[in-house]
């Protein structure tokens, strides 16, 4: 089962959420697992897609707390890491989808660019090597053409 790890701000605008949480919907339609950080805003929104469509999702958290984890993650991992576990979302999956973001996405776009990972970004960092997307389903085709 190939992974797709969905990076995106932990507090995020209405319009990013909901591209997140078709994202999510759509990888889960598509039979992929979904990867996040398992918190809130991006995270939670991408996870409720998958969640909503029956997907499996992993949150693999900043904390030691199962109990942090957003209500639509399946499998909570925790690392006790803080910031540093974004290596570890980049490095558990196989393709990553960035939505919007801050410095925290910025950190794992470079984490997965540097080991070779493909990036697909939607209305994030604008960096060479990140496959442009304009929405949801765009991301999606490429993501399909790509693996």
């Amino acid at each position: 089962m190939k992974t797709v790890g969905v990076i995106g701000a932990g507090k995020a605008k209405e319009e990013l959420l909901r591209i997140a949480e078709e994202v999510g919907r759509l990888l889960a339609k598509e039979g992929f697992l979904v990867i996040t950080g398992g918190l809130g805003g991006v995270m939670e929104a991408a996870s409720k897609g998958a969640y909503l469509q029956g997907g499996l999702t992993i949150g693999i958290l900043p904390t030691l707390r199962k109990e942090d984890a957003n209500p639509y993650v399946k499998i909570p991992i925790t690392t006790g890491m803080g910031e540093m576990r974004n290596a570890l979302i980049v490095r558990a999956s196989d393709v990553l989808i960035a939505i919007g973001g801050e410095y925290g996405t910025l950190s794992e776009i470079a984490f997965a660019l540097k080991i070779g990972k493909k990036v697909i970004g939607i209305k994030t960092w604008n960096i060479n090597g990140v496959i442009e997307a304009k929405n949801a389903q765009e991301a999606i085709d490429i993501l399909l053409k790509e693996t």
